[in-house]
């Protein structure tokens, strides 16, 4: 078989194995609508955001809350698993497989990829459907690009930082650490309109920030325009860009003493 063959008969057997474990499947997709329910209930979801012409505040949660999933899909769930399997030793003994390494690697990033995709759509039915949140079907090329480009960063990210972490019982930590604090100053837990400018300043060095926007243009029913935001996607794939570098550096396939 080809190596694209292998790698896609790859991608089966990471979405076999997830679904096989329908615990951890279940809440990679309710714990963003257990955060979306819980933003709606505590801030109103029909309230608006800064005074009546302003947003609604189930239009704001929506894809703030798809921002988190997303970067829970990719760079949380390719730095836990690839570190898991490393120290395990799943990754030193595939490499003796007639399985090509990158064809592994590719199964488990396009799943990644794929539960992203999936999560969106989980995402914006619920809001639709509960806080008649609008759909942007006129800026839908928009939205697949961003989602594209996003996805491929953070994954790559995720390899960048699985290098860097020591062991598998330190990545919890580690990984929670270099994206939760940046979830609270990015606009995705809270609207950062009002915010010190310095700490507005700071989120926009990161590439949480860079998407969150991009997704609330997207998303908010009071802009015009394509929704291509091109800024803030040069931004996000700088970071996917430096993530490869470093995971080609720090990665290893072996586990470390």
């Amino acid at each position: 078989m080809s190596g694209l063959a292998l790698s896609i008969r790859q991608v089966g057997y990471e979405n076999r194995a997830f679904w096989r474990n329908p615990i951890a499947a279940f809440f990679t997709f309710f714990f963003p609508l257990m955060f979306m329910i819980i933003f709606n209930v505590l801030f109103g979801g029909t309230s608006r955001i800064g005074g009546a012409s302003g947003l609604r505040v189930a239009d704001f949660y929506t894809p703030a809350v798809i921002t988190f999933g997303v970067i829970t899909a990719t760079y949380t769930n390719i730095a836990m698993m690839i570190t898991g399997a490393r120290d395990l030793g799943i990754l030193k003994r595939m490499r003796g497989t007639p399985l090509p390494p990158w064809a592994f690697m590719a199964g488990r990033i396009v799943h990644s990829v794929l539960l992203a995709f999936l999560l969106v759509v989980i995402v914006a039915a619920f809001g639709a459907l509960f806080y008649s949140v609008h759909l942007p079907w006129d800026r839908l090329p928009a939205l697949i690009l961003t989602l594209a480009i996003a996805s491929g960063s953070f994954c790559a990210l995720g390899l960048a930082i699985a290098g860097l972490v020591p062991n598998a019982d330190s990545a919890p930590a580690i990984v929670q650490f270099s994206v939760l604090p940046l979830n609270f100053i990015s606009n995705v837990f809270v609207d950062m309109r009002g915010a010190p400018a310095w700490i507005n300043t700071v989120s926009e060095i990161f590439p949480i920030r860079h998407f969150a926007d991009a997704l609330m243009g997207i998303w908010n029913p009071l802009t015009s325009g394509s929704g291509f935001y091109w800024g803030d996607l040069a931004v996000i794939a700088a970071w996917g860009v430096c993530g490869v570098l470093v995971a080609m550096r720090t990665f290893t396939w072996e586990p470390r003493a």
